[in-house]
């Protein structure tokens, strides 16, 4: 008797990584669930084309929001994996601007026009809110941790990333940073009364790209490559300075098949930083060619 499928549920599967996340979860075999508010992708804008490809027709495209965890906990009841692919800056802010729909100059107003208010309250404390790092970054994935917790998810996967870029605020990072200490605390030490979080896996993405769905952000890999290779030249003094363009950037495709590399294999847990994504990215690269 076969095995039944694996379920993956992605949190802001609609978007640029998480349509990616859910496409390498199909070829795995799995029975994938995407949820974001959208429901389907609007495919112009995570691929080449305005047509769904073919594995598309193999994904469940659900809608709900994320900060009313009833709209979607019966989807996460059940599931063997979860992935939270949502957050402020490249996958909102900036969407326009990488897929060349829209002016450099205007994406930058909108992420540094106007100061977003200092956002400590309480997860989904306000519809006002839900456009900050602290809500995006941090509070809707501790709602949907706890949402996969209740529903006996074996493990979760964040998408953090490896560090700041020049220009953000410190609050991307720190946002992202907090996430991964509150989720690492509710599979470890789970509150009382609180089903504990299954094996939580913080994957620290760099810069991601792709040519032919974001043309944008092909010269900014290259800008990050280069800065890649004068910060390893300094022995890695410019670390703090360059952020993210100090990082070896990827292919989005490369962290979704790391993503679902990680959550396959029951030793992997904790942060995952670049040199394990693009291990974990070859390993899957092989086990597709079998």
């Amino acid at each position: 008797m076969a095995a039944a499928a694996k379920k993956l549920v992605v949190c802001g599967g609609s978007g640029f990584l998480g349509s990616r996340i859910c496409k390498f979860g199909v070829q795995r075999g799995w029975d994938v669930t995407s949820i974001s508010r959208s429901g389907e992708p609007r495919w112009e804008a995570v691929t080449e084309t305005r047509t769904a490809p073919a594995w598309a027709r193999r994904v469940s495209w659900e809608r709900a929001d994320i900060f009313a965890p009833e709209t979607y906990a019966p989807l996460l009841r059940g599931a063997n994996y979860a992935v939270h692919s949502m957050g402020i800056l490249l996958e909102a802010d900036y969407k326009g601007v990488l897929s060349g729909k829209e002016s450099p100059l205007t994406g930058l107003r909108k992420v540094f026009g106007a100061g977003p208010p200092p956002g400590s309250g309480t997860p989904g404390a306000s519809k006002n809110s839900k456009l900050t790092y602290e809500a995006m970054n941090r509070d809707s994935a501790i709602l949907a941790a706890q949402a996969a917790a209740e529903g006996g998810v074996d493990a979760f996967a964040y998408i953090s990333a490896s560090g700041t870029a020049p220009g953000l605020p410190s609050r991307y990072l720190s946002t992202k940073r907090d996430a991964e200490q509150q989720l690492a605390a509710a599979a470890t030490k789970p509150a009382a009364g609180a089903q504990p979080l299954g094996r939580p896996i913080f994957v620290r993405a760099p810069f991601l790209y792709d040519a032919g769905a974001r043309p944008l952000t092909l010269p900014i890999a290259a800008i990050a490559g280069a800065g890649t290779v004068v910060n390893r030249f300094t022995g890695g003094a410019l670390t703090n300075l360059l952020g993210t363009l100090g990082t070896k950037p990827l292919k989005a495709d490369e962290v979704a098949e790391a993503v679902i590399e990680a959550l396959s294999d029951e030793s992997v847990s904790g942060a995952v930083e670049v040199p394990q994504i693009v291990e974990l990215a070859n390993r899957a690269w092989r086990k597709g060619m079998l």
